[in-house]
């Protein structure tokens, strides 16, 4: 059996990261010397990092490559909005923190999981009946994270607003914690975090995602990079849509190939790869469905006073490689 101690040395792993320098980008005259990537336990770029894909693809234009993992997207888009990092994934809240910052990035491409990858989770034994029973209740999930939207949306259509809550701005390891001890009353949370704790048989799902928002998730790159190396993002992208269709041909190979990268067990990387909806290999560039998706979001948030300026949002999308 899956036990408490490895659910929660498994979180906690994920919410190490590296303190990462800034350093001026060269200009497109330079040639680029190293890449630089964050990422995520989950997906294709996740998987990308195990197979070398990318490591072969620039190695013969003499481009390293360099790897920083971190545990959720606000603190990734932070790195990558001060130089920090080059490209990195993401839900589709970050983002909106992120550019009402006013951080140097750009929306490079996008991809979409399962409705069913993010949830709600109580004690089995919970009172929690509902998602109007979350009425003054404390309830967990990363602030400006996607399981931020995903709450709002999902308090809203219980007839709740998000100040009928408590809500607590927790790291998924700490989230974890605070579950396990019974210090919060309700945790809202993605795979492979989600599937790491339905394994524990005192967890209850209260609520999915299904019916309540949908599930975009996106590239972002530096902005300074991508002026300078629009022919090398572009060659990401195309990387990643061929790693992710491999993938997604071979369901097993990519189970214990994901679990090895990452350190999730096998039977946890099989629920997060075979969720209804999910596809590696789906990458592609930022096309209207998402962008209309994105400024919707990003006007709500700005009607809830949780982000504090209207945004443009197709102002930092990235038109392509250069002609």
């Amino acid at each position: 059996m899956f036990t408490r101690r490895q659910t929660l040395s498994l979180l906690g792993a994920a919410a190490t990261v590296a303190i990462l320098p800034t350093t001026r980008r060269a200009s497109a005259a330079e040639p680029l010397k190293e890449l630089r990537f964050g990422w995520q336990k989950n997906g294709v770029l996740a998987l990308a990092k195990g197979t070398g894909a990318l490591e072969k693809r620039f190695a013969d234009r003499g481009i390293s490559i360099s790897w920083a993992e971190f545990s959720s997207g606000p603190p990734l888009l932070e790195a990558l909005g001060t130089g920090a990092i080059d490209f990195g994934p993401t839900g589709d809240v970050p983002p909106l923190f992120a550019q009402a910052a006013g951080g140097n990035l750009l929306y490079a491409g996008t991809y979409r999981g399962s409705v069913a990858a993010s949830a709600i989770l109580v004690r089995k034994d919970s009172p929690i009946q509902s998602v109007a029973d979350l009425k003054g209740k404390r309830v967990a999930f990363k602030r400006g994270s996607s399981a931020h939207n995903f709450t709002v949306k999902a308090l809203r259509k219980a007839g709740l607003d998000i100040t009928d809550i408590e809500p607590a701005d927790l790291s998924p390891s700490d989230a974890a914690a605070a579950f396990a001890s019974n210090q919060i009353d309700a945790w809202s949370i993605w795979d492979p975090y989600l599937a790491v704790a339905e394994k524990d048989p005192q967890t209850r799902v209260l609520t999915t995602a299904e019916g309540i928002v949908d599930s975009w998730s996106y590239f972002l790159s530096n902005g300074d990079f991508t002026a300078a190396h629009g022919d090398v993002l572009a060659d990401v992208l195309d990387e990643l849509a061929k790693v992710g269709a491999a993938a997604q041909a071979d369901l097993d190979g990519t189970v214990a190939a994901l679990s090895k990268i990452t350190g999730v067990p096998e039977d946890i990387q099989r629920i997060v790869l075979t969720r209804k909806g999910f596809s590696l290999a789906d990458v592609s560039t930022v096309g209207p469905e998402a962008i209309a998706y994105q400024q919707a979001l990003a006007d709500e948030f700005y009607q809830l006073q949780i982000i504090p300026k209207q945004l443009t949002v197709s102002d930092i999308v990235w038109k392509g490689r250069a002609s």
